[in-house]
């Protein structure tokens, strides 16, 4: 059943180092245009649904391309506000064996998105014409305009009925000096206003300051999450494992918590193209589960499948169809598909 879905976030220009060569070495350099919003709406659009993105975009040039590349995605354009000149820009240099990716921002805090005015949306419209939002910790780490725009429009939409999705996303080097104490009560925040959560247990530990006996990342997670769902009134947390094994492929294992039930998808292994966005491939994989009222068993399934396949597609957008994850659910892997 389609559902009409909005993801809230900021939409930035990748720039990328063709193949494996540092920044240092390269004299050219690729562009698109991407974000956890822009992720997760495309993907949830693929699926089948009604997706839009609610963003503000620079009133220049630049916009006009970023604006485009979205609706080619299939995301509606209904919530892209058009306002101010800067766009926020990362450069990317893919890592090969021992040496790990990196991503190197800048001009971010000072884009059209983080410097958004207090009236830039229009909370109740937006709510009124989605059954379901999606926020990420990422934009929570940019300014207290983000995130009183994040709350507000967190609130009218669970006054609306609909669901509030919340991908805690942490990453360190945005929030700072002593980061997981200026992070918690944001998130404890965002955490009191979602219906689903992503999330695994180093969140729990590190960026809630929960406590544990157990000594395994499993156990951790058997014991924490249950305590987290209870004590935010959380319908459903889900995320992943992931481990990075010495041939350079990777492992990973989706999970989710709903009705106090943890379910389990089996370990995927895989050879990795590019890794960034497959996080947000997984948690639209679980929001199409949820929405069109999948078994437990069958969304993370799905979704660890899609997160698998986002591995091996170049850029940040997840690509696939319901048909393509499907096929990778069932173990297809054809030489050529005519």
């Amino acid at each position: 059943m389609n559902k009409r879905v909005a993801a809230f976030g900021e939409v930035m220009m990748r720039m990328q180092v063709p193949g494996f060569d540092l920044l240092s070495q390269a004299d050219t350099l690729k562009y698109s245009f991407s974000g956890t919003g822009v992720n997760v709406a495309s993907a949830l659009s693929r699926f089948g649904h009604t997706a839009s993105l609610v963003t503000i975009l620079p009133d220049n040039a630049l916009g006009e391309a970023a604006k485009s590349y979205v609706q080619k995605l299939g995301i509606t354009s209904q919530f892209i506000t058009r306002q101010g000149q800067y766009l926020g820009m990362y450069f990317l240099e893919n890592g090969f064996g021992v040496r790990s990716s990196r991503v190197t921002y800048t001009n971010r805090l000072g884009s059209t998105f983080n410097t958004a005015s207090a009236d830039a949306y229009d909370y109740d419209t937006i709510a009124q014409n989605i059954d379901a939002i999606h926020f990420c910790g990422i934009a929570l780490s940019m300014n207290d305009g983000v995130r009183q725009h994040m709350v507000a429009l967190a609130n009218s939409v669970k006054k609306q009925g609909g669901l509030v999705i919340f991908d805690c996303n942490y990453r360190p080097s945005l929030w700072g000096e002593q980061s997981y104490e200026r992070a918690k009560p944001y998130y404890e925040k965002m955490l009191t206003l979602s219906d689903i959560v992503f999330m695994n247990e180093k969140d729990a530990l590190l960026t809630l300051a929960m406590q544990t006996q157990k000594t395994t990342r499993h156990d951790q997670l058997l014991d924490l999450l249950p305590q987290i769902a209870e004590k935010y009134a959380i319908s459903v947390i889900a995320g992943t494992h992931r481990a990075i094994n010495g041939d350079n492929t990777n492992s990973l294992r989706g999970f989710m918590l709903k009705n106090d039930q943890f379910t389990f998808a089996d370990e995927l292994v895989f050879s990795v193209y590019d890794r960034i966005g497959a996080g947000d491939a997984y948690a639209s994989g679980i929001i199409h589960g949820q929405l069109t009222n999948m078994s437990a068993s069958e969304t993370v399934a799905f979704a660890a499948s899609a997160s698998m396949l986002a591995h091996t597609t170049v850029g940040d957008t997840p690509m696939s169809t319901i048909r393509d994850v499907e096929q990778a659910m069932q173990g297809f892997v054809k030489d050529v598909e005519r």
